[in-house]
């Protein structure tokens, strides 16, 4: 009997919760300040600056924090520097759960009484998800997790992963929901978590215009309610 090579079709859900990783569900801040002074005890002061300029350098470069890729310029300095190779428990061992904002898996949970929750993230191939992953957000969306570079250029892969009437984009980033909102207009509804130092930066906010709906929490959601949204898609 011939089996049938065709794919198979994805169901189209009403909406789609989208949700960033750093600084909306983790407190990605509180990871780096510990790293840096992590670095600053083990290579002595100013090193923290040094691998601060060589991560900001890297995010120009590739779009997003490539905290390994910079470890791995640090190391050139350091070539016969044993602690540097140690570096890499901080980095794998982390506890990650740690990091997740008080509330934020409720709020995750609440959302999905009107539709799929979904990871999306900016990052790496390997450190984001296993941030991801050791954070318990892997399994509070069901490995639900989609990863780019850019992720705001990868929303036809989206939709074709996770077809849905409407989506919304949680996002402590206002320059990537403003990007998101131009390519999918009302398709798109906008929740922008006042959380980390992009969404607390003057001269950012002036930049772009407000998200549909902004929260001081990703938490605050959880009293959130998105019946009408779903009605209407």
């Amino acid at each position: 009997m011939a089996t049938s090579t065709r794919p198979q079709a994805v169901a189209t859900d009403q909406v789609v919760f989208l949700l960033d990783v750093d600084n909306t569900l983790l407190d990605n801040d509180r990871l780096r300040d510990e790293l840096m002074q992590h670095i600053e005890r083990e290579f002595g002061a100013g090193s923290g600056d040094s691998y601060q300029q060589i991560l900001e350098q890297l995010r120009v470069e590739l779009g997003y924090v490539d905290y390994l890729g910079a470890l791995q310029r640090f190391r050139l300095a350091h070539m016969d520097d044993a602690r540097v190779l140690l570096m890499s428990a901080f980095f794998i061992d982390y506890p990650f759960a740690d990091l997740i904002y008080p509330g934020a898996l409720d709020a995750v949970a609440h959302l999905r009484q009107w539709g799929r929750t979904v990871i999306l993230s900016d990052g790496d191939v390997v450190f984001q998800p296993r941030k991801v992953q050791r954070s318990g957000l892997w399994q509070a969306v069901d490995g639900r997790v989609l990863i780019y570079v850019h992720k705001e250029d990868m929303l036809d892969a989206v939709a074709r992963k996770y077809p849905a009437r409407h989506y919304v984009m949680v996002d402590d980033k206002l320059s990537l929901l403003a990007a998101m909102k131009h390519s999918w207009g009302q398709r798109l509804t906008t929740v922008f978590p006042r959380q980390g130092h992009y969404a607390h930066d003057p001269a950012i906010i002036a930049a772009y215009p407000a998200a549909d709906i902004s929260v001081e929490h990703f938490a605050d959601l959880v009293t959130h309610d998105f019946s009408a949204l779903a009605a209407a898609a």
